[in-house]
């Protein structure tokens, strides 16, 4: 029996489909540069000093350099080419794969089910031409699983929706190959250009800043020099990258909620669109400078599967979930992470975490005892757990606020040292994924981290449990808490017209 190969390979080929042909002209645009810039510097200085624009020995071997660059170009322009055309992309069987390279290939697929999160991003070029880079990330990734580039800004929206809706379990009219429209979304929260900049010169870098310029001054003056502002100019380059780096990320941001996540937009020159699903954060991390104190504004990091978050790459900016924000709008971004926080009083319970001291809410502190080894910390390190998560506070100055979802906690470690031991405090660390967020509980008594490290265990146990489907929205159907509509979750508020009660005073733990 003979196979009409020509006949087949439609079938081996459907569900294939490229990316925009200017794609790699936008990724290797430095290459072109490169070669203009190579070509044409001697010629470009010349004109300047008004001399010949080609030197004498080479009027005679023009046409061959001439050959030489064209040919240089012709095989740029054909690699990009060449890796336009073997660059496919594939939904479908529950996996998004991605294949790339003419001589040496390379196929990348993502399940899914688990897929964590997924961002849209666009370089200054990129939206010029109106084009945009997909990244998905995957649990246990160490850089982007996928990466897409580049799509038109529409296309890539709506593979975006379609890939967010067969990892949260919608199926369409049309079967798993057809598009699923996007979701609708409700912007909840913004940050204005004016607090943002308050932000960074109220920031800890800008206080040490202030501290290094004030001894550089006292120094010169000491030692009759100015030469010392000479070297401090390579650190000033420095903090000014830094500076604008800080407020090109966090420029225009803004937070919407949609069935299929929660929005991230950002960005001054390179914008950036995340959606995160619900369920997705490990970790969640408030924390307060002592500068903003003065104001009330809080910082928002998270730990998400994929993303990693190694100091001083983009993931920085990727784990950041509010860059500075008001107590309101804090309440409402927990709102967003956890819409149960497992409390009948959850505004008291996180004032208390964010702002509180000692057993307020009924935090666990660490001991009295254990006070000459954290006199200013004592009576912030303290922790509570709620039905749904685990509450870690520390920090007098810097103040902290670490949330670990029962279900998130991977595994616990009791650690000891010489100096804890002699005081009878202990502390423990639990593991998430990689990220900003740190979960630990600093000093707490023996006997209590003890009794929290078994509970902890057993808590997270049975929330695992319960999630028995890494498809979020396949969950809330069988739980009967399918979000038809959507409603901007309710921020963590106080009850209004509080029947008024006699305090009573809680016990102090130590």
């Amino acid at each position: 029996m003979s196979v009409d190969v020509n006949r087949e390979r439609p079938a081996v080929d459907a569900g294939w489909h490229r990316v925009h042909p200017a794609s790699p002209f936008v990724r290797g645009w430095v290459a072109l540069a490169a070669v203009v810039v190579f070509f044409g510097r001697d010629i470009f200085e010349r004109a300047l000093q008004g001399r010949e624009l080609l030197e004498e020995g080479l009027n005679g071997r023009i046409l061959w350099l001439l050959a030489g660059g064209a040919a240089l170009l012709l095989v740029t322009v054909a690699g990009f080419v060449l890796s336009w055309y073997f660059t496919r992309y594939q939904l479908s069987e529950g996996y998004v794969r991605v294949n790339t390279g003419f001589l040496f290939k390379q196929q990348r697929q993502a399940r899914l089910d688990r897929v964590q999160a997924i961002d849209i991003v666009q370089p200054l070029l990129a939206r010029i031409f109106g084009l945009a880079e997909l990244k998905f990330e995957v649990a246990d990734a160490g850089e982007s699983a996928v990466r897409l580039a580049y799509l038109p800004i529409g296309q890539a929206k709506q593979l975006r929706a379609t890939i967010l809706g067969r990892a949260a379990g919608v199926v369409a009219d049309g079967g798993e190959t057809a598009p699923v429209p996007e979701a609708p979304e409700q912007v909840v929260l913004s940050v204005p250009h004016g607090r943002l900049v308050g932000s960074l010169l109220l920031s800890e870098q800008s206080f040490f800043v202030v501290l290094g310029a004030i001894a550089s001054v006292v120094f010169s003056v000491l030692t009759e020099s100015g030469a010392v502002i000479l070297y401090l100019i390579p650190a000033i380059l420095g903090l000014g990258a830094a500076y604008w780096k800080s407020f090109n990320k966090g420029f225009n941001f803004t937070a919407a909620i949609s069935p299929d996540g929660i929005r991230l937009r950002y960005g001054l020159l390179d914008t950036q669109a995340q959606t995160v699903p619900p369920g997705r954060i490990q970790a969640l991390k408030i924390t307060q400078p002592p500068l903003w104190r003065i104001l009330g504004w809080y910082r928002i990091q998270v730990n998400v599967a994929g993303y990693g978050g190694a100091p001083g790459n983009e993931n920085a900016a990727r784990t950041t979930l509010l860059p500075v924000g008001g107590l309101g709008e804090v309440m409402q971004t927990l709102a967003l992470v956890l819409p149960d926080p497992g409390t009948p009083e959850p505004h008291r319970v996180f004032t208390a975490a964010l702002n509180g001291l000692d057993s307020d809410a009924g935090f666990t502190t660490t001991p009295r005892r254990a006070r000459l080894i954290a006199p200013l910390g004592w009576r912030r390190n303290a922790f509570l757990s709620t039905g749904t998560a685990l509450l870690l506070r520390s920090g007098r100055w810097w103040r902290q606020v670490v949330l670990v979802p029962h279900q998130r906690t991977q595994s616990m470690a009791l650690t000891q040292g010489p100096v804890a031991r002699r005081f009878g405090v202990a502390d423990l660390v639990l593991h998430t994924t990689a990220g900003p967020v740190v979960p630990r509980l600093i000093q707490a008594d023996v006997g209590e981290a003890v009794a929290l490290f078994d509970q902890q265990a057993a808590r997270a146990r049975e929330a695992r449990k319960r999630q028995t489907s890494e498809q979020w929205l396949a969950e809330l159907s069988r739980a009967g808490s399918l979000p038809v509509r959507l409603q901007p979750p309710a921020p963590l508020q106080a009850p209004a017209d509080p029947t008024p009660t006699t305090p009573q005073e809680e016990p102090r733990h130590g």
